[in-house]
């Protein structure tokens, strides 16, 4: 059954009001409350002549836009036509089926989603899911500036090295944040780092690095190496001692700017000892023919026993 009106916001009826002239038939125009009459369906229209309601066969309603008598009104005779606009129930989207817009849609306090629900696209209908407790999850990464979380593992089973392939190291990011922890199966091991570029593991000479020590036996203390084909984090040499790591690495995807590593590594004692390093490194331009696309950490013998791992990408 079709709904009357114009619209669910609007009466169901428009009145128009003429005071007639002598003889006059036509009424058509601005009426007396200035709103200009016109109608969709002539069965959806009242016409009433000093509060008669006037039959069918007493006027003629077809153009959409007039009403003409079929006899001619008296001078100051008051002619009142009342409109009843059809309202298309298949313009609405359904409270509980729900539906389509085909347009873009204004909310003016707001959106509400259920908890548990969804905001997405035709494709990634859960672009972003929103808990109860109002945590939003995204789907894929978000584009802008900040940092991305791209990888959060556990290292639960003893592993000889923990790679990060191309499919996190790539053209998206030119520079990353890392943070780490890694426990070696035996003691007295030293956790070492190893670049992937043009997609083979580099072993020959190409890092320079500075290490600074602060621990209760090296106050202070520190050194200059170079080493060959690894940035070297260190661990010590108690039972139970892994490396945690914080660092960054830049210029990921330049073979001109030097592919450039920093941060911290705490070394983890069971004994009085804790050591502590600053450290850096660069690729050398010899290497830099093709870009970084992926990463290694090994301990310098023997597995890795279990750790944790966090990638975040660093968009500009």
């Amino acid at each position: 059954m079709a709904y009357i009106g114009t619209s669910p916001s609007n009466g169901v009826r428009r009145i128009h009001t003429y005071t007639a002239t002598s003889g006059q038939t036509t009424f058509t125009g601005s009426s007396t409350e200035g709103v200009t009459l016109s109608y969709a369906d002539t069965n959806y229209i009242d016409v009433f002549q000093n509060g008669v309601l006037l039959g069918s066969a007493d006027y003629t309603s077809t153009s959409g836009t007039s009403v003409v008598l079929a006899q001619g009104a008296s001078v100051s005779d008051l002619v009142v036509i009342v409109v009843y606009d059809v309202f298309s129930v298949a313009d609405t989207v359904s409270k509980t089926a729900g539906g389509s817009f085909d347009s873009a849609v204004t909310m003016s306090g707001g959106l509400k989603v259920a908890d548990g629900g969804n905001i997405g696209s035709a494709s990634d209908t859960d672009a972003m899911a929103i808990s109860s407790g109002g945590v939003v999850t995204f789907s894929q990464s978000p584009v802008g500036t900040g940092l991305t979380l791209l990888l959060n593992d556990t290292i639960s089973s003893a592993v000889s090295a923990y790679d990060i392939s191309s499919t996190y190291i790539n053209s998206t990011y030119d520079s990353y944040r890392i943070i780490g922890y890694f426990l070696p199966a035996d003691d007295n091991k030293y956790l070492m780092m190893q670049v992937f570029v043009g997609g083979t593991v580099q072993t020959s000479s190409i890092y320079g690095y500075e290490t600074n020590n602060i621990g209760s036996s090296n106050q202070g203390g520190g050194n200059t190496e170079a080493d060959f084909g690894t940035q070297q984090f260190g661990s010590g040499n108690q039972a139970g001692e892994g490396s945690s790591i914080d660092m960054t690495i830049q210029n990921v995807n330049s073979t001109v700017a030097p592919f450039a590593i920093s941060g911290f590594n705490n070394h983890q004692n069971t004994d009085p000892n804790y050591n502590a390093s600053t450290f850096a490194g660069s690729l050398l331009a010899a290497n830099r023919a093709n870009v970084v696309n992926g990463l290694r950490f090994k301990f310098h013998t023997g597995n890795i026993a279990s750790g944790f791992f966090q990638l975040y990408g660093i968009r500009k």
